[in-house]
């Protein structure tokens, strides 16, 4: 448990030193199971995450009736955003690990609501011929989890309505660079915009490049 605690702490600091999110912003969890139940840790509400130590970083168990009064009572302090990770790893049994960022670009292009269509193949590294923005719903709520958990179907990242981010993967290191691709490619769409309207990949070659990404993780 206490190497996952580190783990959490290690990549809550890549979000400032990366620069995908600064100060306290955005936040990191993984899955972990504690006194035989099954559940995740994640970055705790308030704190600098170059000020993070092992006792900061918070345990919740997958389950579907806990709220912030629950929380509240037991003296946890779990990022605010603590629901829709929990709904991501209830529902999505791939997600072993969550990196959610207020990365500038990323965070520039959800504020449009729009979806990034194919204009570039590395599209497809978050498991879709697009990427999807989920519709805007206040933070910390179920409203929030539910929009999410649509723009994610068969994918692995989206974009949140005027706010930022979110892609998980099989570890935090995956989980992590797959954000980092996703900043990346929202920075590149930003760019390719200020040029002209840029030509879409059709639905058959971005189902060619889905196939070739399979084989491409595996190696």
């Amino acid at each position: 448990m206490n190497n996952l605690k580190k783990e959490v702490i290690e990549y809550a600091k890549k979000l400032n030193s990366s620069n995908l999110s600064p100060l306290r912003s955005g936040n990191i969890s993984i899955r972990a199971d504690q006194n035989g139940k099954k559940g995740f840790l994640i970055t705790p509400s308030g704190i600098k995450y170059d000020q993070l130590n092992e006792e900061n970083i918070v345990f919740l168990e997958l389950d579907e009736s806990l709220n912030n009064d629950k929380i509240s009572k037991n003296d946890l302090n779990p990022s605010s955003e603590w629901r829709f990770h929990q709904d991501i790893y209830i529902k999505k049994k791939d997600a072993y690990a969550i990196v959610h960022a207020h990365s500038p670009h990323a965070t520039a292009v959800s504020a449009h609501g729009k979806n990034i269509p194919a204009f570039h193949y590395m599209i497809a590294l978050a498991g879709g011929d697009d990427i999807k923005c989920s519709e805007y719903a206040t933070f910390g709520t179920k409203e929030l989890s539910e929009n999410m958990l649509t723009a994610l179907e068969k994918r692995k990242a989206c974009l949140m309505s005027n706010h930022g981010q979110v892609a998980f993967g099989k570890n935090l290191e995956e989980a992590f660079e797959l954000a980092q691709e996703v900043e990346n490619i929202c920075h590149q769409y930003i760019n390719t915009l200020k040029i002209g309207k840029p030509k879409i990949l059709s639905f058959e070659e971005m189902n060619k490049i889905l196939e070739k990404t399979k084989s491409y993780k595996k190696n």
